[in-house]
C-alpha cells in the first residue's frame, strides 16, 4: 500500500492537459483531475492529501505530513497550515451566527471543524466510512462538509502548527489591498461574501446541531426561505447523522473559543 495519494482537484481549461507531478516516488500517487468522486475509487493509499493546484505539495511538505501522521494516531485528518503572503493559515471553526471563522495564527494544537478549502489531508479509513463529496456544493464549501460529515463517522481532523504548505504565490495574483477570490479562499473572507450564506445554511443544516443552524438563520435572515426547500437536504442530514458520533464535547473542541474577560 502508498502512503500518500495526492488528489489534486482542477477546474478544466487551457492548462489542465499540461498539468505534471513535481516530482514522482514508489511511495506516492498522484491523481490530477475535475472529479471529485469519480476517482475517489482509485485511491489506494493510508492517507490521501486533497489539494488545490494553487497550493505546493513538496517533499518536505510529506515528510512533515508522514511524521504527524505517526506522532497521532488517534486523528483521523488533518488541516494543514498554508503559508501565503508571510502568513499562516490554518482550519476553520465553528463559530455561531457567522457560521464558521478561520482560527488564528497564534494557535497551537487543537481539533477543527475543516480544513481550508484548498487542503485536506484525510486517512483511507475515514474516507470509507464518510462516503463521496456534495457535488451540489460549491467546490469551496465541498471539503467542509465532508469534514463534519466525516466527525459524525467518528472522525477527528488536527491542526498541527508545523504542518504547513505553501500557496504558490503566483497564483494569488496581485497584494493590490483588495484580495483577489483565491486569496479571500485561504484567508477566510469568502465566508463573509453573500454569496456564502446560501451554502453555509445548507451545510449547517445538514451536519450541525439545530442550535447553530438557528444562530446562523438569525443572523442571515434571508436564509428562513430556505426552511421550505429542504426535503433533499433533510435526507442528506438523515444519512449523515445517523448514528452519530459526534459528541458535545467534540463540538465544542472544533469550535471557536472565546477570550476570557
Amino acid at each position: 500500500m502508498r502512503q500518500f495519494d495526492v488528489f489534486v482537484f482542477d477546474e478544466p481549461g487551457e492548462g489542465f492537459d499540461r498539468w505534471a507531478p513535481p516530482f514522482t516516488d514508489p511511495a506516492l500517487g498522484w491523481f490530477h483531475t475535475d472529479r471529485w468522486n469519480g476517482d475517489l475509487e482509485k485511491l489506494e493509499a493510508e492517507w490521501i492529501v486533497f489539494a488545490h493546484p494553487s497550493i505546493k505539495i513538496d517533499r518536505d511538505f510529506l515528510n512533515e505530513l508522514a511524521i504527524e501522521t505517526d506522532s497521532f494516531p488517534m486523528v483521523d485528518a488533518f488541516a494543514p497550515r498554508v503559508k501565503a503572503r508571510d502568513h499562516f493559515f490554518g482550519g476553520l471553526a465553528v463559530d455561531g451566527g457567522r457560521g464558521f471563522s478561520p482560527i488564528g495564527e497564534e494557535e497551537e494544537l487543537r481539533y477543527v471543524a475543516a480544513p481550508i478549502p484548498l487542503i485536506g489531508v484525510f486517512s483511507r479509513r475515514i474516507i470509507q466510512r464518510t462516503g463521496l463529496f456534495d457535488l451540489t456544493l460549491p467546490k469551496e464549501f465541498r471539503l467542509m462538509d465532508y469534514s463534519l460529515r466525516m466527525a459524525h463517522a467518528g472522525g477527528k481532523m488536527f491542526s498541527v502548527p508545523y504542518l504547513v504548505a505553501h500557496a504558490n504565490e503566483n497564483d494569488l495574483g496581485e497584494a493590490t489591498g483588495t484580495s483577489n477570490d483565491l486569496f479571500k479562499v485561504i484567508d477566510g473572507e469568502f465566508l463573509k461574501a453573500e454569496s456564502s450564506v446560501h451554502p453555509l445554511w445548507n451545510v449547517l443544516y445538514t451536519t450541525l446541531p439545530v442550535s447553530n443552524l438557528m444562530k446562523f438563520t438569525a443572523c442571515h435572515p434571508t436564509t428562513v426561505l430556505d426552511f421550505f426547500k429542504t426535503r433533499e437536504l433533510k435526507i442528506k442530514r438523515d444519512k449523515a447523522t445517523a448514528l452519530s458520533k459526534l459528541t458535545e464535547k467534540h463540538l465544542r473542541d472544533i469550535s471557536a473559543k472565546r477570550k476570557s474577560k
